[in-house]
């Protein structure tokens, strides 16, 4: 191990996150990956990195030391020069719920079904499956790449848009209606999962009778308290709740990096226009990641 990223001091969650596992849901792992995936594409980019590389996703203060040599450490972005040896703090999150910070080479933990992001629902990859502490080495791959500026911020009061389905018939006929004209905000309840939602309970026409099918990152479902859950990345691979609408590829970051209290709003779009939001967002990554990753 030449170079390494120690963990000094850990004042609330932080893991390995990286681009995600896609093209497993039927062996019944879900695809996990950053929270916000913008977020971590401009930390990595900003340090020569991959968008999808291994990176630190951090819900609070850290604090932390790079051994073996120099390299350029991102924060949201920010990239700045660390010397070997020196120790450096990642404040906790402002404006968002979570921070990305990403260091020249990426960090070298295995590969684990394809990915090295933590899934913490599973206990496996990143670091032993878990969130970071005190003590924990971080080794780091070979640096080099061309590193590259991204303004990347994200419109966290914005409309959240929405294709409605597919099981718009398990509701009751205002459903729709209300989700589309009501604020909803974020419950301090939510986590990589589901974003739970407070709001308006959505009327169900469902009488138990659907059956459990594949879910996706998106999805917003939809249990018989009429709470809304929004499936985040570690989402479970199959379902039984009725499911309203899907966010849209292009506004996950927008939603999920909302903090608890923020407020939700949503709008309809259709298929075609959801493609071509995707089409003008994806640029941000470089090369444009699978939609359904």
């Amino acid at each position: 191990m030449d170079a390494w990223l120690e963990v000094l001091e850990a004042a609330g969650p932080a893991m390995v996150q990286d681009g995600g596992r896609a093209g497993l849901m039927h062996h019944g792992v879900p695809p996990g990956g950053a929270l916000v995936p913008e977020w971590l594409a401009a930390a990595n980019r900003s340090v020569g990195n991959v968008w999808s590389a291994a990176a630190l996703e951090c819900y609070g203060r850290l604090e932390l030391r790079l051994h073996g040599r120099d390299a350029w450490v991102s924060v949201d972005g920010r990239a700045s020069r660390v010397e070997a040896g020196g120790q450096f703090s990642v404040p906790a999150p402002e404006a968002g719920v979570v921070r990305y910070v990403a260091v020249e080479g990426a960090f070298d933990v295995p590969e684990v079904l394809g990915g090295q992001g933590t899934l913490p629902v599973a206990r496996l990859g990143g670091v032993e499956g878990r969130v970071l502490k005190r003590g924990d080495v971080l080794p780091l791959g070979a640096g080099g790449g061309s590193r590259e500026a991204l303004g990347m911020a994200l419109p966290l009061d914005a409309e959240v848009r929405v294709v409605l389905g597919p099981d718009l018939g398990r509701f009751g006929t205002d459903a729709v209606e209300v989700l589309l004209e009501s604020a909803f905000s974020v419950s301090p309840t939510s986590d990589r999962v589901g974003m739970r939602l407070r709001g308006p309970a959505l009327p169900q026409a469902d009488e138990g009778s659907g059956l459990s099918g594949p879910m996706v990152r998106g999805a917003l479902q939809v249990p018989a308290s009429g709470e809304v859950i929004v499936l985040g990345p570690d989402h479970p691979t199959t379902g039984g709740y009725p499911v309203l609408a899907v966010v849209i590829r292009a506004d996950w970051g927008s939603l999920f990096a909302r903090r608890p209290g923020a407020a939700v709003r949503f709008r309809a779009v259709s298929v075609d226009e959801a493609r071509e939001f995707w089409r003008q967002h994806a640029p941000v990554y470089g090369a444009a990641p699978n939609p359904s990753s």
